[in-house]
């Protein structure tokens, strides 16, 4: 007797660092996630992802239902693999807190090269910030500073758990907060307090930056990869002297949220978008065209897989988006000549 395939919604965040795709199954449980670098190829991060994914259910048959994308690469990412659903991550991230703890009322995520801060009030997304362009609130700074005291960055957080007395580290700006982190090692300062503060010092910049004028209630969902960091934890938890909660699967929410979006849909079986893991396996070319058909010159990418052009974006007026219509075949043609 054959035992039918049990239901699975993928969901893929593809962002400048890092790129994390799951499988939840009908429950919004987690059957498989991964968490990898981007290493600035989002295409094959996307696809190395999801052979990893193949090897991570080979035991079991899964039948995606369907599938969301999120991150700073959705579209590219959700024309990859078939797409039902592409989101911006305030919404991903604000539906994956939401099902961890139903109640939340803020979102604290840092991740690889920005940081955001999503208010809800009954489940609803109320207002957000998001810092892209301060490197000292970012968890690439914290894996700079680990590597320039040697410590490893999973080892961080230990460190600063052990601090009784945080050195004060500047965190308006990364250049200042190296140049102090160097002077308290060169006066003795123990590392452990180096450590800490300088996670004091990432939680201010952080609230300086996106907390203005904003009313942060408890219950606090921290999440993202630098969520792994006890020390930020803690030094989030000693600013704002509430409890902050950290998910199981803290590093994957904004995939979890894409899939949990992808869930809702409640597609029927077959009516999925996706494309099958086996988009793993294609050679996708892309390249850049300037189109002249006004003043603006915009940009456009295009990508092809097997010759074949499977998409453009980029233009301001969003004529070439979405699909190779005969029509855009022929604008192509006269406006760049190719």
């Amino acid at each position: 007797m054959d035992i039918p395939a049990k239901t699975g919604y993928l969901g893929i965040d593809v962002g400048s660092v890092s790129t994390n795709l799951v499988i939840l199954d009908e429950h919004a449980s987690v059957l498989a996630a991964i968490y990898r670098r981007t290493q600035g190829q989002p295409i094959k991060a996307v696809q190395e992802g999801l052979k990893e994914l193949v090897a991570l259910l080979e035991d079991q048959d899964i039948e995606v239902r369907g599938v969301g994308a999120t991150g700073s690469a959705r579209h590219l990412t959700g024309i990859i693999v078939g797409a039902d659903v592409v989101k911006n991550e305030i919404t991903a991230h604000a539906v994956a807190a939401s099902q961890v703890v139903p109640d939340v009322n803020t979102v604290l995520e840092i991740g690889g090269q920005d940081s955001k801060l999503i208010i809800l009030r009954d489940g609803v997304v109320t207002d957000f910030a998001m810092n892209s362009v301060c490197a000292a609130g970012t968890g690439s700074f914290l894996d700079h500073q680990s590597a320039r005291v040697g410590i490893p960055i999973e080892e961080f957080g230990s460190y600063a758990v052990r601090s009784e007395s945080p050195a004060h580290i500047a965190g308006r700006c990364s250049v200042f907060a190296e140049s102090d982190m160097i002077h308290k090692q060169q006066v003795g300062v123990a590392v452990e307090d180096i450590i800490y503060g300088l996670c004091h010092a990432l939680v201010r910049n952080y609230l300086n930056n996106l907390s203005k004028g904003k009313e942060l209630i408890a219950p606090i969902v921290f999440q993202g990869g630098v969520a792994a960091n006890a020390g930020m934890k803690r030094a989030f938890e000693d600013a704002l002297d509430m409890e902050v909660v950290i998910p199981t699967h803290h590093n994957v929410m904004g995939a979890i949220g894409s899939a949990i979006l992808a869930m809702e849909l409640e597609l029927e079986p077959g009516e999925t978008s996706f494309k099958g893991f086996d988009v793993s396996d294609l050679v996708y070319d892309t390249s850049t065209f300037g189109c002249n058909g006004c003043s603006n010159i915009c940009e456009v990418v295009r990508i092809k897989v097997e010759g074949k052009t499977l998409a453009r974006w980029g233009g301001r007026c969003g004529k070439w988006e979405n699909e190779d219509a005969p029509g855009n075949r022929k604008r192509e043609k006269a406006t760049v000549g190719s």
